[in-house]
């Protein structure tokens, strides 16, 4: 019986294997079905399908051990199965000094535990091309992986790659210790003294002058561009105009700028990687998907500088040209330690967000957790966002954060220069309007924060019908609500230090109930601006704020004060 048994399972893997020739990368086992509870209609994202020629970098003339550098070998690799119509490239434990690789459609790059990609540090490596950075059409020094206009594209094994950040950086001196700094400032490049930062190169430091979020606008031609060569760090991954692309398993880390950055991609899963960059790495993005349609994120961790998981589309006259959205997006069940925001959309949002759902995800010490931003000057629409099930601590800003004045720093670099200078005054509404809409926020707990929630509009363009429910949270502040229009805030249990809870200006049709609170404050809720008006406040007008208050049938309606 035994026998027979083997010989089955022999038959069975022999069928498997004789129809390989052209595979799609086999989908890891796990226990939830990642379309489940999707609240729009989507296609199944199409995996990247990859032939089954295999070729191994040491072949190519590759060597072991950091300090040959490897580029014409991986050209090689690529080459030699792309001429068969594709497949993989194993690159093999070791350390594989290497300057840009170059994809080509229908090709794995499989990097086995052990292995670390290493890229030069070089920058006459990277020449400038023509791409687009910070939403914005540009020329910027080519990424350290790059590809456009491809196929079938996959990363897999377990394998590091890392883009050498530390060569291209600027780094503030308030980012790290005593010892550290003295050991950065020793290792060469240029201080600024009277700006406590340390620069790359003085040919960096005279450039950031006048850069606009790291783009210089005032530049056209490619040689001026080439005069600042040294300025002009690239992502660590920039796949264009693409379909069919994966990452499975691998570490990303340490990139000169974002960490992987696909943009207007098509059918893309990122499942069970790591990224990871130092928290002082200046604009240390984890995943910036850019105008991407039908995107899978899941299963994975996120440690870095900036915002973890990015949602974006372009930014101001240059992204509404564009005219891409990103849309249907799956992110579940990904993991971020540290960052400038847990999930964030924007704040380059020109060609509009849509279709985005977000559940089962933890943030740990990030300055912000569900962080939305733009600003007057993008346009763009943001529409049909569902998260659910998110589970916070140790948040040191604004655990969940809408705000329509992003100026370009972190929430806790903002509140820290005693917040945004807002100017509350209507301007006229035109294309280039931002606007955010049709957004619910359900079972969130909130073990931790300056603050539970701050929804900040715009006076001519209100936040509009955002539903929070089911929240738990423990805070030092409330919720700010400004210039909005339709909210709901229902099943709420709110442990928060400050004496006032809620906080309302300029707001209308706003709903609450069953809202449970402790304050020992007659003004819990306060409510200014003459068009703060129906408000439900489901309670008695005269509540006792001295002891633990729920707010449960709705008996008041209009202008209400406290």
């Amino acid at each position: 019986m035994k026998t027979k048994t083997i010989r089955l399972l022999y038959i069975a893997f022999a069928i498997v294997t004789a129809n390989y020739p052209n595979k799609s990368i086999a989908q890891t086992v796990k226990d939830y079905d990642t379309y489940e509870n999707i609240e729009f209609k989507m296609s199944k994202v199409q995996e990247p399908v990859i032939p089954n020629n295999v070729v191994n970098l040491k072949d190519f003339g590759a060597v072991n051990g950091g300090h040959t550098l490897n580029t014409q070998a991986f050209a090689d690799a690529i080459e030699a199965v792309s001429k068969k119509g594709g497949g993989k490239v194993i690159i093999p434990p070791g350390i594989w000094l290497t300057g840009p690789i170059i994809l080509k459609s229908n090709i794995e790059l499989h990097a086995q535990t052990g292995a670390l990609i290493k890229f030069s540090t070089d920058k006459k490596l990277y020449p400038i091309i023509q791409t687009s950075f910070e939403g914005l059409n540009t020329w910027r020094c080519i990424s350290p992986i790059y590809g456009k206009n491809l196929e079938n594209i996959a990363f897999t094994g377990n394998g590091v790659w890392d883009g050498s950040g530390e060569a291209w950086r600027q780094v503030k001196k308030s980012k790290l210790n005593e010892s550290q700094w003295k050991e950065l400032v020793a290792s060469g490049g240029v201080l600024n003294e009277k700006k406590d930062t340390w620069y790359p190169s003085e040919a960096f430091m005279k450039a950031a002058v006048g850069a606009d979020q790291n783009v210089r606008l005032d530049l056209k031609t490619k040689e001026e561009f080439e005069a600042i060569h040294d300025f002009l760090r690239p992502v660590l991954v920039s796949i264009q105009n693409s379909k069919k692309v994966l990452f499975d398993g691998p570490v990303f880390q340490n990139s000169p700028a974002w960490n992987i950055h696909p943009l207007m991609v098509e059918d893309l899963i990122v499942r069970n990687i790591t990224v990871r960059n130092p928290w002082y790495s200046q604009n240390g993005d984890g995943l910036d998907v850019e105008s991407c349609k039908n995107v899978i994120i899941e299963n994975s961790s996120f440690d870095v500088g900036d915002d973890a998981i990015c949602i974006k589309s372009g930014k101001d006259k240059d992204g509404r040209d564009r005219g891409i959205p990103c849309e249907n997006i799956i992110v579940k069940n990904n993991i971020v330690y540290h960052g400038h925001g847990g999930v964030t959309v924007g704040s380059e949002m020109s060609s509009g967000v849509k279709n985005l759902h977000v559940s089962n995800c933890t943030f740990m010490g990030t300055d912000v957790g569900l962080r939305f931003k733009s600003t007057r000057g993008r346009g763009g629409i943001v529409e049909n966002i569902y998260i659910s099930d998110i589970f916070m601590t140790d948040i040191p800003s604004q655990a969940i954060s809408f705000d329509l004045y992003y100026g370009g720093k972190s929430i806790a670099e903002t509140l820290a220069e005693g917040g945004n200078k807002i100017n509350t005054k209507a301007v006229p509404v035109n294309e280039e309007t931002p606007q955010f809409k049709n957004i619910s926020i359900k079972n969130i707990t909130i073990n931790g924060a300056y603050q539970a929630v701050f929804l900040q509009g715009l006076p001519e363009m209100n936040l509009e019908n955002i539903e929070i429910s089911n929240l738990i949270a423990k805070a030092k502040k409330g919720f700010s609500i400004i210039d909005a229009n339709g909210i709901q805030i229902s099943n709420a249990k709110l442990d928060i230090e400050n004496p006032t809870v809620f906080e309302i200006y300029n707001s209308k049709n706003m709903s609450f109930k069953d809202i449970e609170f402790s304050s020992t404050s007659a003004k819990a809720i306060t409510i200014d601006g003459s068009e703060s008006k129906n408000i439900e406040l489901a309670s008695s007008k005269n509540l006792d704020f001295s002891k633990k208050t729920t707010i449960g049938e709705t008996v008041a309606k209009g202008a209400v004060k406290f």
